[in-house]
């Protein structure tokens, strides 16, 4: 594949998806229409709208690169397993539909089976988050635009993780036991990478679960920062695996988590 510009996609990515962040916040409420899909999980016209704004203007910047979506992964046969886009046009659906704030925006590149760039945009906190290499991870906040290096920004003495849910298996809080976790907090979306590459939250573990466009973006994120991410048996995580299922995962912001 011929190189690509991965900071200029990026940044003309990041107008795309204040345009689609813009529209979820618009169709969420009395506006939202949801569809319970086969698999039993509930999709609504915000996530497919976002998914129309986000395809088009990645099809524009990468023609010759395939868009494998949440809402679309079903339609796909011929595929490179190689290089291509994962977008989850909304990720915490269950979150945006009870009207919550923790829900994202998510695009990833994969190339040679690895986030090359990444982008999460949180609608409601107005926080977007975007990476293209190593070290060339930002966020935009209030106009500001901050490098993202995964320093500790949380309390000095404590090491605070991030979980999926209230009441992490047992699994998970023996992870969290044994790097000697002060405290959790739940956020059901693709949030928790980037208050990792922030430095807001030290370490997030997860079993074996949902889907590769869930992550992908955060992975890139978070990695670019200077984070990583490992299975529990401390493999790297690739993508394009068949079905695109996530392994299970270990996300720490740096080797010592308390500095």
């Amino acid at each position: 594949m011929s190189k690509i510009n991965l900071k200029k996609i990026a940044e003309e990515l990041i107008p795309c998806f204040y345009k689609a962040g813009k529209h979820s916040v618009k169709l969420s409420g009395k506006n939202l229409k949801i569809i319970i899909k086969k698999d039993n999980t509930p999709v609504t016209n915000g996530d497919l709208e976002v998914d129309k704004i986000l395809q088009k203007k990645i099809k524009q910047l990468t023609p010759n690169i395939q868009i494998v979506s949440e809402e679309n992964v079903n339609e796909i046969n011929k595929f490179d397993y190689n290089n291509f886009w994962l977008i989850d046009p909304i990720d915490g659906t269950k979150e945006y539909i009870k009207g919550k704030e923790h829900y994202t925006l998510n695009a990833a590149l994969i190339l040679n089976k690895k986030p090359a760039l990444g982008i999460i945009y949180a609608p409601k906190l107005k926080r977007l988050f975007y990476s293209h290499g190593k070290n060339k991870a930002f966020e935009i906040n209030k106009n500001k635009k901050i490098k993202l290096n995964c320093k500790k920004n949380n309390k000095k003495n404590k090491i605070l993780a991030l979980a999926n849910s209230h009441k992490p298996s047992t699994t998970i809080l023996n992870i969290y036991k044994k790097f000697k976790v002060s405290n959790f907090t739940a956020v059901s979306s693709s949030l928790k990478f980037c208050l990792i590459a922030s430095g807001e939250f030290d370490i997030y573990a997860a079993r074996p679960r949902a889907k590769e466009w869930d992550i992908a973006a955060g992975h890139g994120i978070a990695e670019h920062a200077g984070a990583t991410l490992r299975t529990f048996k401390g493999k790297k995580i690739i993508y394009g695996k068949r079905g695109f299922l996530n392994p299970s995962m270990i996300l720490k912001r740096s080797k010592n988590l308390l500095k």
